[in-house]
């Protein structure tokens, strides 16, 4: 690609000045732009493509600061992906190049940041098997989600999280205009069973499509942390019949395009 290129073109010609420069904002701005532009550049192909992208300009740089530098900028702009599904980009430089050892992060901070991202990530990526854990509903009945041959929708939440209740009085109006039979399992991460009461009866659809679930897991033996990321809410996932993740990090919005999407290809275009 003709960004990489001059990427690696512009490292030759920066090698000589970059032990000189004392400022890592100004001995890598060149780099970091050039990155920017690549980031961009690769939107449109897949993970496979990207992934071995990134590993061919991570290979150009022979300086050891340099390596680092480029790793870590990559490793930290596809971890705080916009466009969903690139985090396994981060996933796939975080196993080839900073758990293998070939790059070492600047502090042990930075290290444990990236284990934590990779451990609760690695399982819940797009085009994954959705991880199926057993939870517990109201009366204490146990039920494993997500069920096999529904497409399911599971949103992780805590009633003292404000982007949580926003969401919850956001979702009834997009389960009403649901067309496909769908379950929604509203997980419960917290431990106040009054709280989740209310909490509860607030989120409802008169849908006969849609099936919702409201369940927890006061005693944290799922490990749904570990499995779906929920290192804190909302968390939201859709996943279609076969168990296959084809939503994750999911807004509302994000969601009613992807119901809409699955309508269509289920239904074709209306007249």
């Amino acid at each position: 690609m003709r960004i990489r290129e001059t990427f690696v073109c512009l490292l030759l010609l920066l090698a000589p000045h970059v032990a000189a420069a004392q400022d890592p904002a100004e001995r890598y701005a060149g780099l970091d732009s050039l990155l920017t532009e690549f980031y961009a550049a690769l939107i449109p192909e897949d993970i496979e493509v990207k992934n071995a992208e990134m590993d061919r300009l991570i290979e150009t740089c022979h300086d050891s600061l340099t390596r680092q530098h480029v790793t870590l900028q990559i490793f930290n702009h596809y971890m705080h992906a916009r466009i969903m599904g690139e985090e396994a980009v981060a996933i796939h430089v975080y196993d080839e190049w900073i758990a293998s050892g070939k790059v070492s992060t600047r502090s042990e901070f930075e290290r444990m940041e990236a284990d934590i991202f990779a451990t609760f990530n690695r399982n819940s990526l797009l085009g994954m098997k959705a991880a199926e854990v057993t939870l517990r509903k109201p009366g204490g009945a146990k039920m494993t989600v997500p069920v096999p041959g529904r497409k399911a929708v599971l949103f992780f939440y805590d009633t003292s999280c404000a982007k949580c209740r926003l969401e919850s009085q956001l979702l009834p109006p997009v389960l009403d205009d649901v067309k496909f039979p769908m379950d929604f399992y509203a997980v419960y991460t917290g431990a106040d069973r009054r709280e989740w009461r209310g909490f509860r009866r607030r989120l409802k659809t008169k849908n006969r499509n849609v099936k919702i679930y409201h369940l927890w897991d006061p005693e944290m033996d799922s490990d749904y942390q570990l499995m779906y990321g929920v290192t804190g809410t909302p968390k939201m996932y859709f996943v279609l019949e076969d168990g296959e993740i084809i939503g994750r990090r999911l807004e509302v919005v994000n969601l009613q395009e992807i119901i809409h999407y699955v309508t269509l290809v289920q239904n074709g275009p209306e007249e």
